[in-house]
């Protein structure tokens, strides 16, 4: 029901936008509420995107929570059908306990399918299971006009290609029928190697790419040499074992100022190298435990304080990786400021299905930043120099202020996809980016 304005957060939680609010139950509500809607308006899952993409300020959202039930599943062929307000974490307590799991998953179950489809979100598997994309055999999409479109790889498949990756401008996803892959349980043979170096990660990495199925690295960095630890694990078939009691953290309370800064990082970053350097080798771990850990602690995002924080994740292309990674650690060392969440991954060899997908052949390097205004602002410019140089590109899902440049440079399908935009549909970023 349409309200007043309401000022939301995106997950960086850098500004309050206004917006006003509209919350059909059905396919049905969509398709006759939104060619009534004032203004242009953008369809809003759980707000997960760390920039601007979810957000649509001074115009209108239309929340999709609920929007949250099965459809259908069909445990011997583990194809899912859903609404698209479902979370990742319903369905994988549906599935898994007739050995069916989500075969991409990003770093939080606290996703909705159609965000994930909209963002193309990836996992530490993507050598192996590419982005989430690549597991949708079709998509319901509702249109500000209040056509439905059905599309599927074999039918209509350039609304496919426009909508996965597309960031929600193509139209409201309401439903969607996924691929699940078959898993032996629960369990991951787990392996952890800390690295001194830049160059020893790429060594790892590429020692891992044949037998193990998930890889990410921490880098500390405070180190201008980018040490850090190597996380890497695979299916195991352990079954006997109980599931682990994982007990539910909270961050009650925005805290007055950030808890990551100057006096913080080295202690922080130094901590965790050193617990995790002692936990080297391999163990067995519940996959939850290993592929989401934030999400035993909710509304972590509080602890950057008042004024948020950025996310700058870039993928670089194979050639030049290793030296613009290089290039990038040693700025931020050499800056004073830093990231604790910093997270190294490879990307196979394999293009997305989505004409604006962001995983691409290459290494994805993610960075936190506490916002300190034009001294954050200013690390960016020369981390987008570097990217610049090495034909790289910035997360539109987790950005609040790439370049137009850099976005066109690294979208070159962009032309060809604003033919399938829809034109009741905008957001902060797209107005930003593409200038509607």
């Amino acid at each position: 029901m349409q309200q007043p304005q309401t000022r939301i957060f995106s997950w960086g939680r850098l500004k309050a936008e206004p917006h006003r609010i509209m919350s059909p139950g059905t396919a049905e509500e969509f398709s006759a509420r939104l060619p009534h809607t004032d203004g242009k308006g953008l369809a809003h899952g759980m707000g997960r995107s760390y920039g601007d993409a979810c957000l649509n300020k001074g115009g209108t959202l239309w929340l999709t929570a609920r929007l949250d039930r099965f459809i259908a599943f069909d445990p011997t062929t583990g194809i899912l059908a859903c609404e698209a307000g479902m979370l990742l974490r319903d369905i994988q307590r549906l599935t898994e306990p007739y050995g069916w799991m989500l075969p991409v998953m990003p770093g939080t179950l606290m996703v909705t399918v159609g965000g994930a489809i909209a963002n193309d979100v990836h996992g530490k598997n993507h050598v192996g299971f590419g982005s989430f994309g690549d597991h949708v055999r079709r998509i319901t999409l509702v249109r500000t006009d209040g056509e439905i479109i059905e599309c599927s790889p074999a039918y209509r498949a350039g609304w496919l290609a426009a909508t996965v990756g597309g960031l929600g401008l193509t139209g409201v996803i309401v439903a969607a029928d996924l691929q699940l892959r078959r898993m032996p349980g629960p369990w991951l043979d787990t392996d952890i190697q800390p690295f001194a170096g830049s160059d020893e990660f790429f060594q790892i990495a590429d020692e891992s790419r044949h037998d193990w199925e998930h890889m990410v690295a921490w880098l500390d960095c405070t180190s201008v040499a980018g040490r850090g630890i190597f996380q890497r694990a695979k299916p195991t078939c352990i079954r006997s074992r109980p599931a682990p009691r994982v007990r539910q953290w909270t961050v009650p309370f925005t805290p007055p100022v950030s808890f990551v800064n100057r006096i913080s990082l080295g202690l922080l970053n130094a901590a965790y190298f050193h617990v995790n350097r002692s936990r080297s080798g391999r163990t067995v771990r519940h996959y939850a435990a290993y592929l989401f850990p934030l999400d035993n602690l909710q509304h972590w995002n509080r602890l950057y304080g008042p004024r948020g924080f950025y996310q700058y994740q870039c993928v670089l292309p194979p050639a030049d990786a290793p030296h613009a990674v290089k290039a990038m650690l040693a700025d931020i060392a050499h800056s004073g400021d830093g990231s604790v969440l910093a997270v190294l991954k490879v990307f196979g060899d394999r293009s997305a299905k989505g004409m604006l997908s962001f995983p691409r052949p290459g290494v994805t390097l993610a960075l936190d930043f506490p916002n300190r205004a034009d001294r954050t602002l200013r690390i960016f410019e020369r981390l987008d120099d570097i990217l610049r140089d090495a034909g790289g590109c910035i997360y539109p899902a987790k950005d609040a202020r790439m370049p137009r440049d850099l976005f066109e440079s690294g979208y070159p399908r962009l032309d060809e996809f604003s033919a399938y935009r829809d034109p009741g549909i905008s957001s902060s970023l797209s107005r930003r980016l593409m200038g509607s």
